[in-house]
């Protein structure tokens, strides 16, 4: 079983940072890619953020510039450091791992962390 556990949500001015957390644990065969989706209230679910095993990364363009998506592979944890923030970047932030396993591809979610950005 493969379990991922978010940190590093909370309440920040605009123009402030967060710095996400996700660190994965478990029977991990092998990645594919990590990334960073979010849910504000009353909308879907968007990918924000992504780096794949071979290091390149892709960001959803309201992000760009603004957000970096790293990993740290000795400690099994990808972070998402979130700059210059805005009221309309307060969601839910959910970490992705996408897997190649012997039985096929598996994908798993975090539990999730709020971030909220208000005055």
């Amino acid at each position: 079983q493969v379990q991922l556990v978010e940190s590093g949500g909370g309440l920040v001015q605009p123009g402030g940072s967060l710095r996400l957390s996700c660190a994965a644990s478990g029977n991990i065969f092998s990645i594919n890619a990590t990334g960073w989706y979010r849910q504000a209230p009353g909308k879907q679910r968007e990918l924000v953020a992504v780096i794949t095993s071979g290091g390149s990364t892709n960001y959803a363009d309201s992000v760009k510039g603004r957000f970096t998506i790293s990993r740290d592979n000795a400690r099994n944890t990808v972070y998402l450091q979130m700059n210059s923030l805005k009221p309309e970047d307060t969601a839910v932030y959910y970490c992705n791992l996408d897997t190649r396993t012997p039985w096929g591809r598996k994908n798993y979610w975090g539990q999730g962390t709020h971030g909220t950005v208000s005055s």
